[in-house]
């Protein structure tokens, strides 16, 4: 038995697959969105919780590196973080090796006076982070509430062609995917 297909339904099918093709991609998700989506008294926690309810509705993977549950459990508790909708990465070798590239263009920015980071170490953790999402190529957003970052990631997109983009949840996410907020 041989099955036959018309035209006009692979076009169809063509046409599904490349849509579902450009539009799958995941996100990770940055140490201050997990503490604003866990914390219902800060100010941004509904512009959080409705980005992770989008992610959730729309299958959307959210990634959570382990970089960031070191930063958490500074203040957070482990057992508070959402295990069951979040996929948590490790920091790896590969990973490693962007990061140094990464931190290098980060520190030299600092120097030429192109960023201003407060003295906190943030360059070498927030570096990680980027370059695990830069590194794994489903990732397409760093989805945080620390908006000074998107000038590091402007940065990292300038010179070490890091292929991530920044989402700055102080916009909430019906806007930035526009949509209606009918709720």
């Amino acid at each position: 038995m041989s099955l036959t297909l018309t035209n006009g339904y692979l076009k169809y099918v063509e046409l599904m697959a490349k849509k579902k093709e450009e539009t799958e991609y995941s996100v990770i998700l940055d140490t201050s969105f997990m503490i604003r989506l866990l914390s219902e008294s800060q100010p941004l926690h509904p512009n959080a919780l409705g980005y992770f309810k989008y992610f959730l509705e729309n299958e959307i993977p959210m990634y959570f590196s382990t970089v960031s549950v070191a930063e958490y459990c500074v203040k957070g508790d482990f057992e508070d973080l959402p295990f069951q909708n979040i996929r948590i990465l490790p920091f790896n070798i590969f990973h490693a090796k962007e990061a140094g590239k990464f931190a290098n263009a980060l520190f030299n920015a600092k120097t030429k006076g192109l960023i201003e980071i407060p003295d906190r170490l943030i360059i070498p953790n927030d570096s990680k982070i980027f370059a695990q999402g830069a590194y794994e190529k489903d990732i397409r957003y760093f989805v945080t509430s620390d908006s000074k970052s998107k000038r590091n990631i402007d940065i990292l997109r300038s010179e070490c062609d890091a292929e991530i983009e920044h989402l700055d949840i102080h916009k909430p996410y019906n806007e930035i995917f526009g949509l209606l907020d009918l709720i």
